[in-house]
């Protein structure tokens, strides 16, 4: 069944156009929250003074809310498909993530705990609501432009990071301290807050959903039809391929994004300024590589796609083991920003390439299941790698700076390892293009 074409041409765009302002906010959180500024604030301020090392706290904080995401988002996802409310719970969760990135602005120094409910609740709310987010793809495309309109969306949201990076720099630049930091939180979440109305008012779905029998409820339809397609797993095999190497790629992708501000002030001594301005290049660079590679995606097919970024990002982060130069790290950094958007912006396409329409949100469900699984093991894999190899070269009396950093390169290397196992799984999927789709019975 093919996806239904939105045939006014200026309506498409309108959608279109509210479709990616949801990008050009929800990016802010991931720019402020995990790239930038909050990671940093929450190693090197509230987590300074406590027993295991800041690094591997926020990893583990990611890996929570990750596994509370995993569990989620595929009985969501399936609610969704039957009940006709992808909006209402992306605006649902779209709220949490904004309340609790906004509370965020009340954690100070020793407040290890609060910093952890806050921070995790935020990024359930985020990550949630991208699963219903990537789903409305489907209704504001076409099987010939949905390529280009997902590359779009993630450029968008790379503009909208910069834009709200560029905004919170000011004050912590200008008047400096511990509460200008503070109050880049509140800002993201407004930033965040306000670019998302225009697809709570605008964006319609216009795939309907399927009828569900009379005398159940939409959790219990939501158990069966999980169950159902576990069942009729074979009828699927090239997402179930595509999935697993998901999975592992998006484990490698999600602890580099997380791990960025700490990798920069670790191995490269970054400040906060100047790890918003690292950023800044790093989401120039995205937006560039989400036209690109979305592009590619049309040109040839999603499958070259994300191999070629993804070949090109495991280049990129081999090269930290050879320099030792700030100034040549913002290369290193636009170049894994150009790379890492391109994975990220086409992934979500082949979603909707590899899936029958009627099951659109579930197995987006069921690739966030994947992701959020992986981004559960890969932040516990980075952090215990971490705090392991800390406490071996602080047991042999290395300096506390040179183990920091020395630690942070075994855990860089898992990264690499995770990307790799990815990508040798991708070139078993099926390449999948509109000349030759996948035709479901």
């Amino acid at each position: 069944m093919s996806i239904h074409p939105i045939n006014d041409e200026k309506k498409a765009r309108r959608q279109q156009w509210a479709w990616y302002l949801y990008d050009f906010g929800n990016s802010a959180y991931a720019a402020v929250i995990l790239l930038a500024v909050f990671s940093k604030y929450f190693v090197e301020v509230v987590a300074k003074d406590t027993g295991l090392p800041g690094t591997t706290l926020w990893n583990y904080a990611v890996g929570i809310a990750a596994v509370v995401v995993a569990v989620l988002s595929p009985v969501l996802g399936t609610i969704a498909d039957f009940s006709k409310a992808k909006k209402k719970l992306l605006f649902v969760f779209t709220m949490i993530s904004v309340v609790f990135t906004g509370l965020l602005f009340f954690v100070r120094s020793g407040d290890v705990l609060m910093a952890m409910v806050f921070f995790i609740l935020a990024e359930i709310g985020y990550r949630a609501a991208q699963v219903f987010y990537d789903s409305l793809l489907v209704d504001v495309s076409t099987p010939e432009n949905i390529g280009k309109v997902s590359g779009n969306g993630w450029a968008m949201g790379m503009l909208g990071g910069i834009l709200c990076l560029v905004i919170v720099l000011v004050p912590i630049q200008v008047i400096k301290g511990e509460l200008m930091v503070r109050l880049a939180f509140l800002i993201t979440a407004a930033f965040y807050l306000i670019s998302s109305i225009p697809t709570f008012l605008i964006v319609r779905q216009i795939n309907e959903p399927e009828p569900r029998p009379a005398g159940i409820s939409p959790i219990r339809m939501a158990f069966t039809r999980l169950g159902e397609t576990f069942r009729d797993v074979k009828r699927y095999k090239e997402f179930v391929k595509y999935a697993v190497a998901f999975l592992i790629y998006n484990d490698g992708i999600m602890m580099l994004m997380d791990n960025a501000a700490l990798v920069a002030a670790i191995l490269y001594g970054f400040q906060t300024s100047e790890l918003i301005v690292l950023i800044i290049i790093l989401q120039v660079a995205g937006a560039a590589g989400a036209f690109f590679f979305g592009w590619v995606s049309n040109k040839y097919s999603s499958k070259e796609a994300i191999a070629y970024s993804l070949i090109m990002l495991v280049a990129v982060i081999g090269s930290l083991y050879m320099i030792d130069s700030k100034a040549i790290f913002y290369i290193i950094g636009a170049l894994a920003g150009f790379s890492l958007s391109g994975v990220q912006a086409v992934s979500r396409t082949m979603v909707s390439q590899l899936s029958p329409q009627s099951k659109t949100t579930e197995f987006y469900g069921f690739l966030s299941v994947a992701g959020r699984t992986s981004t559960a093991v890969g932040p516990f894999v980075f952090g215990s790698t971490f705090a392991l190899m800390l406490n071996w070269y602080t047991k042999r009396n290395v300096a506390l700076e040179i183990a920091n950093q020395n630690a942070m390169y075994w855990a860089i290397g898992t990264v690499i390892i995770f990307l790799l196992a990815g990508l040798v799984i991708l070139m078993s999927v099926r390449k999948v293009t509109p000349k030759d789709p996948i035709i479901f019975d």
